[in-house]
């Protein structure tokens, strides 16, 4: 029984909710894999089972992603969906990514943002790494009066560095591949 588009109909248990559950439940499927499988014999007609490991919250989509259902409040469901469309990503894409903890998504920046704040890293530790240089070069030639001008430099040294570091790995980390959420959860970790 092949389908190109999901077909759906609303019937009043009358009370059999409770063991359709159950049944079910018992059977290791999804409710309406039960019914399903209930009218294909009733009907007599062959039909494709359903993928096994789907529960009763995610279905199989003709593209062979499978779909997950959430309830959540209105308010909510508006939010991901602008916040989705505002990063030019799908409502799925857009879960999918903040729940791998995509840090352009978690920290409100975006890509093009984070790279601008990196670019703009980059160009300050030039300009550290040119000054350490002009340092080195005083101090060798015993010139402290001179090299005390880059002591204010040298006490925010560190802070700076791990900055452009964070930004740098947050930028990176974005740009890799995203695995399955086992491969993520393995990979943050460690």
């Amino acid at each position: 029984m092949e389908s190109h588009s999901r077909e759906r109909i609303s019937i009043d248990l009358q009370g059999l909710k409770g063991l359709l559950l159950d049944r079910s439940q018992a059977l290791g499927m999804s409710p309406s894999t039960l019914v399903r499988t209930a009218l294909v014999q009733a009907l007599g007609v062959a039909a494709e089972p359903e993928p096994v490991g789907l529960g009763h919250s995610q279905h199989k989509r003709l593209s062979g992603n499978p779909r997950l259902c959430l309830r959540m409040p209105r308010e909510n469901i508006q939010t991901i969906l602008a916040a989705a469309n505002q990063a030019g990503l799908s409502p799925g894409s857009y879960v999918a990514e903040l729940v791998a903890g995509a840090p352009w998504l978690v920290s409100g920046a975006s890509k093009a943002e984070q790279l601008a704040a990196l670019t703009g890293s980059n160009a300050h530790l030039a300009d550290l790494s040119r000054n350490i240089h002009a340092l080195t070069r005083l101090l060798t030639q015993s010139n402290v009066p001179k090299a005390l001008v880059y002591r204010d430099m040298l006490d925010t040294l560190d802070g700076d560095v791990r900055r452009h570091l964070s930004q740098a790995a947050a930028l990176l980390a974005d740009l890799r591949p995203r695995g399955t959420p086992s491969q993520t959860s393995r990979h943050l970790s460690r």
